[in-house]
């Protein structure tokens, strides 16, 4: 029974740590994990898209925080050249609503990190960014489930 219960908490902590680095500056595949543990079954599947986005929407407030503290060190401006600023220029375009799209590969982490450069308020960052990400997680889990 120790051994079972072990694995559980065990392959729920993978999803959230896979999760939590996805969602960083480091690559990952939270996605996969999902996956397999939706299709393996035996866990609800509300319960495996909570904590993946619980450690997704964790690891994108890092990301924030550090685009914070880049802020604070060096002047935007200063620092990339215009062609370079892609992910600044797209948050000031289109601001808050760009966080919906936080998930996406490569651009979404730097739409975190700019948003936390521009010194958007972490409440809103927060809301978008959790509601773009369970929405994601919901999706892949229900696809896997009635496909």
């Amino acid at each position: 029974m120790g051994d079972i219960l072990g694995r559980y908490y065990l392959e729920l902590l993978s999803l959230f740590v896979s999760a939590f680095i996805s969602s960083t500056l480091a690559p990952g595949g939270s996605e996969i994990v999902l996956g397999y543990l939706v299709l393996g079954g035996g866990y609800d599947v509300m319960v495996l898209v909570l904590i993946a986005t619980i450690g997704n929407t964790l690891g994108a407030i890092t990301t924030w925080f550090l685009g914070l503290c880049a802020a604070k060190k060096f002047p935007l401006e200063n620092l990339l050249p215009k062609n370079k600023q892609r992910a600044i220029d797209w948050m000031r375009s289109w601001g808050k609503w760009s966080l919906l799209f936080s998930w996406l590969p490569v651009v979404g982490d730097g739409f975190c990190f700019a948003s936390g450069w521009l010194k958007y308020p972490l409440i809103t960052f927060v809301l978008f960014v959790t509601v773009g990400k369970f929405s994601r997680y919901a999706i892949i889990a229900w696809l896997l489930v009635e496909g």
